[in-house]
């Protein structure tokens, strides 16, 4: 895709993030014309082949609803009836150069708080009932019209049961229907069911919204691991005491003073959640080129052609601190604005020798497959 504006029509990112962002839902029509001519029915089908790819099959008779996790042999795919079903094939911006850049175009929000890009492919009638998400989602058509109902109603109440969230009461009070190309935000919380209205392929960007609870509860893991205290609490000065059910004080002093200890300074929780967001998931594996050039093969070909982040790596910074797939970057204070800018636009390209200190650091993630080098043109970047 050359286009990387944010497909917002009229609104800038400013406005949309102070008037919509999990605040109102959002439709434009022709947000993004080229979206119908990113991926085919045939791709999506063969993406939900592919270990890469996380995949669902949701099919339903009256009440009954089924889900099935791939990823799926061919032959199970060939044999799906006309109607009656659903296939999401999720991860797809870590496989599929056109889905990435896709999501990209959605930078304005901080590449932080993107998960994933998700397909979904329905014959006429198909979906997965009513429901509402824990987090913000961009619904971009692709091929076909879906119609979208939307509700800001209260009652979450869903059926039991049943291997879906689906919504046991779902009252909409708005329709959208979605031609190729249109766009329908909807903050976490909204409650909404597609329904396909033709055979069509809906873009899910969706945004990921970690629960405090996991954020603290990993964090406090991180201590453990790199500040927990060994051994076993000892005493050997104990004394006898009045009352036997009396927590002793000293076991009190012990645990307050381990506790106080800890460091829970901002650059420490910095440093865990740049590698907490960064972390790939279970089922990203980077694959390494099979003949790697040596280092100053490796110099000359940054040079000429450019490089570029891998789909699957992940490269985040704050205060000058630099992540990349779950590790912080020991690097010299001299670089650190060459990796922002790296981690910013996801690709470099220079017409001059690179810094030895940046150099090694490229050609050691080159090296894991994090990184690789470039094939095209420069991809313009549009600051939000």
């Amino acid at each position: 895709m050359g286009d990387a504006r944010p497909p917002l029509g009229t609104l800038t990112p400013n406005r949309f993030l102070r008037q919509h962002w999990q605040k109102l839902a959002l439709f434009l029509p022709a947000a993004i014309t080229e979206a119908r001519q990113l991926l085919s029915p045939p791709d999506v089908l063969a993406l939900a082949g592919d270990e890469r790819c996380r995949s669902r099959l949701v099919s339903r008779r009256g009440n009954d609803w089924r889900v099935e996790h791939g990823p799926f042999d061919p032959a199970r795919l060939r044999r799906l009836p006309a109607k009656g079903w659903a296939l999401l094939v999720q991860d797809v911006n870590l496989v599929s150069r056109a889905a990435h850049d896709l999501m990209m175009r959605f930078d304005f929000i901080p590449q932080a708080r993107m998960d994933d890009l998700m397909v979904s492919l329905a014959p006429e009638g198909g979906g997965v009932g009513p429901h509402f998400d824990s987090y913000d989602v961009f619904l971009v058509q692709g091929v076909g019209t879906r119609r979208w109902e939307v509700s800001d109603q209260r009652d979450l109440t869903l059926h039991e049961g049943l291997p879906l969230r689906i919504l046991k009461h779902f009252s909409p009070d708005q329709a959208y229907d979605c031609h190729p190309g249109d766009m329908l935000y909807l903050p976490p919380g909204v409650s909404h069911n597609g329904v396909a209205l033709e055979t069509c392929m809906t873009y899910s960007v969706g945004f990921r919204s970690p629960s405090m609870q996991e954020l603290v509860s990993g964090f406090l893991a991180h201590l453990d691991d790199t500040q927990g205290p060994g051994g076993l609490y000892a005493d050997p000065d104990l004394r006898t005491q009045t009352s036997p059910s009396m927590i002793p004080q000293p076991l009190l002093n012990a645990l307050g003073a381990q506790l106080a200890k800890l460091d829970i300074s901002a650059g420490n929780v910095r440093h865990y959640l740049g590698s907490y967001l960064t972390e790939p998931q279970p089922h990203v594996v980077f694959s390494p080129p099979a003949r790697p050039l040596s280092r100053a093969r490796f110099a000359q070909e940054a040079v000429r052609r450019g490089i570029e982040l891998s789909l699957a790596t992940r490269m985040l910074w704050a205060a000058g601190a630099v992540f990349i797939n779950g590790e912080h970057v020991q690097a010299e204070r001299s670089v650190k604005g060459y990796l922002t800018r790296l981690a910013d636009q996801r690709y470099w390209q220079a017409d001059s020798p690179l810094p030895e200190p940046f150099l090694d650091l490229l050609y050691e993630w080159y090296r894991a497959g994090y990184l690789l080098l470039r094939r095209g043109l420069p991809r313009p970047h549009h600051p939000s």
